[in-house]
């Protein structure tokens, strides 16, 4: 164990004391590979930006200030601050205005009435016309016949069927609503 400590590069042994002065004892070998991973697209970012920010000051040179305009674009870009507590109030207050719909007195789960839900059917059906006295019969004759006559006489007797058009039905995606 001593000899892998050893072997390894100075930023995995970093990464290592990372976890074990946050308390990590038991962790995967891989989760070292990740952090470094991590870390180095992190700071290949950060001194990309960096670089662009200081070709468009005009300077040849990347200064701290390059440095620290990438790092705080990268934490206003990654990270987002919750609104203030006041306006969660608000949104809150507002909200809050609006009554619950009316539960249904059943026994059982109590769940709004069906219009308020969002498990009313939102499907269509395709209703086909039904053929009747058009529909041929098979004798008992035809049916004594061999396979291969069963397969052609019967892909004739569907192409001798005359073509309807589907009717389609639809139901509302969203309840009712007074205009």
């Amino acid at each position: 164990m001593a000899d892998e400590e050893e072997d390894l590069p100075r930023d995995a042994k970093i990464v290592k004391q990372l976890l074990k002065s946050m308390g990590v004892e038991n962790y995967e070998p891989r989760v070292v590979h990740q952090f470094l991973e991590l870390w180095y697209r992190y700071t290949v970012d950060v001194l990309t930006d960096a670089q662009v920010y200081s070709e468009h000051a005009g300077k040849s040179t990347i200064d701290s200030d390059d440095v620290k305009l990438a790092i705080q674009s990268k934490v206003n870009f990654s990270f987002s601050q919750p609104p203030p507590r006041e306006v969660l109030l608000e949104l809150a207050k507002t909200r809050n205005k609006i009554p619950l719909p009316k539960a249904i007195t059943t026994p059982g789960m109590a769940l709004p009435p069906g219009a308020e839900t969002l498990i009313s059917p939102n499907y269509q059906l395709v209703i086909s016309k039904k053929h009747t006295n058009e529909a041929v019969e098979e004798t008992e004759e035809e049916e004594e016949e061999a396979t291969d006559s069963k397969t052609n006489s019967s892909q004739e007797k569907m192409s001798d069927l005359p073509q309807t058009t589907p009717q389609r039905v639809s139901f509302p995606l969203g309840p009712k609503r007074a205009r």
